[in-house]
């Protein structure tokens, strides 16, 4: 299932980095906000002049670029077509709980957006559930679709052969490291693993020369949701061999064998000899918001398996100002669990734009997106949202190139990237791996009898589909 498609291009897009850490009770009455806003917000869709637009808000009230990038796009898009309207739908939560509200408007003529931003993970679930029209009959008479990269068109592209949302950016990932932590540790600024084993020696190391601070983090867990399961389990499954969740060649999910228990080991002697974080901090939703927001501004954090995407907290002036983080922070490639050809491993994912297929104004929908998509609104968004383009006049704009330290070093990962299975299964599938890194990371079972559970689960996901090796 792995994909590559050059060095600037792309495929599902980005991820924005979730926020401060609310308790439970604030992201409940976050979510029923956004419901109250939504019906607030005239659900009905009888006012042919407005385009309602849903899309997910950072639950740390001082993360607002992408609120910021959409009201832009609204004023120019209000300006230049006199008498429509552009009513923002913002749905403040985590994203499994963005995923849920944004679901439930669908269902509705009642409460369905006009656009809604849609994780590609998630999309084809979307498109089976019949939540959502493909766009084919707009695309073809639209010039800028010839910009976006193959890969790009793919990744909102359901079975029927239909494409059902506009990407607007990608990433890729890698670890991050401090600099500081490690000169105190004795390791390298250059530092480049070759294996999984030379990471958790740095770990090691990290922890007995600099104690107080916390080594390694890997995202784990049901509560991170994608973050744990993307961007901690499978940087590593991917790393073991090829194809090893899905065989598209017999189209079939691969059952946890000796991969994906390593995989499972590997984040179980994280959590086992405490080179984590504090398991309870682990398995917080918002764990990505204290990456970016405390552990690494305030040198707590030695290194992170991580996206693209992280400079955004810090180029944005976020809720924690950094401005010495590209002097302090390095990055180097995911190594494969042997150092086994290719010896990088990332995976890549994104969102896009889609119009819902019981929206009242589809055309102005499209035509908003079209507003949003032009090239400089693109490079403005890809910018600020520390975004890999998937347009190939974007990826070559110099205030592209020159928008984030580290951009390159992302935008080259893309030769070594992976996605993940877009099929309408793959949510269930995630959820059935977050309970296995939960498992193993609060020690509450071994890596394989956290595989057998899962075996036993994807069974069940996927009708008995299931190939071992």
């Amino acid at each position: 299932m792995a994909q590559s498609y050059g060095r600037r291009a792309a495929h599902s897009g980005s991820k924005e980095v979730v926020p401060v850490r609310p308790t439970a009770p604030l992201v409940l009455v976050a979510v029923l906000a956004a419901g109250s806003l939504t019906a607030c917000g005239g659900g009905s869709g009888s006012d042919p002049d407005t385009v309602k637009v849903a899309y997910n808000r950072s639950t740390d009230n001082k993360i607002r670029f992408k609120d910021n990038y959409l009201e832009s796009v609204k004023k120019q898009f209000e300006k230049e077509h006199p008498g429509k309207k552009v009513e923002l739908i913002p749905i403040q939560a985590p994203d499994n709980d963005y995923a849920t509200k944004a679901q439930q408007m669908m269902r509705s003529p009642k409460t369905a957006p006009d656009l809604v931003y849609e994780d590609t993970f998630r999309i084809n679930s979307d498109i089976k559930a019949g939540y959502l029209r493909p766009l084919d009959d707009y695309l073809s008479k639209w010039a800028d679709w010839d910009q976006f990269v193959d890969t790009a068109k793919s990744a909102a592209k359901a079975e029927d052969g239909k494409t059902y949302g506009v990407p607007d950016g990608t990433d890729t990932r890698g670890l991050w490291f401090n600099k500081e932590i490690f000169a105190k540790a004795g390791l390298p600024a250059d530092w480049q693993p070759r294996n999984w084993a030379e990471i958790l020696d740095a770990a090691r190391t990290v922890k007995r020369k600099v104690p107080g601070v916390i080594p390694l983090n890997v995202y784990s867990g049901k509560g991170p949701g994608e973050a744990a399961v993307m961007q901690g389990f499978e940087m590593l499954l991917y790393g073991t061999g090829a194809d090893p969740l899905y065989d598209a060649s017999a189209k079939k999910w691969v059952a946890g064998g000796q991969g994906f228990q390593d995989a499972l080991g590997f984040v179980r002697t994280v959590y086992g000899e405490k080179l984590g974080p504090d398991v309870s901090d682990a398995l917080d939703p918002n764990v990505g918001t204290r990456v970016a927001t405390e552990w690494f501004p305030e040198g707590k954090l030695a290194i992170s398996l991580d996206g693209s995407w992280m400079g955004q907290n810090w180029i944005n002036k976020g809720p924690k100002e950094w401005p010495d983080w590209s002097k302090d922070l390095a990055q180097t490639p995911m190594p494969t669990q042997h150092g086994q050809a290719p010896g990088k491993v990332s995976m890549s994912g994104g969102w896009t734009w889609a119009i819902p297929s019981k929206a009242k104004n589809p055309d102005l929908a499209w035509e908003f997106i079209t507003t949003q998509q032009t090239k400089e609104n693109a490079v403005e968004w890809d910018v600020v949202g520390a975004q890999i383009a998937v347009r190939k006049d974007v990826a070559a704009d110099p205030r592209y190139l020159k928008s984030m330290p580290g951009i390159e070093f992302f935008t080259g990962l893309v030769e070594f990237t992976h996605y993940r299975p877009a099929l309408p299964v793959y949510p269930q599938v995630s959820t059935a791996i977050g309970e296995a890194m939960e498992t193993v990371t609060t020690g509450d079972g071994s890596p394989e009898q956290a595989a057998k559970e899962y075996d036993d689960q994807l069974k069940t996901l996927t009708d008995g589909a299931v190939v071992s090796r």
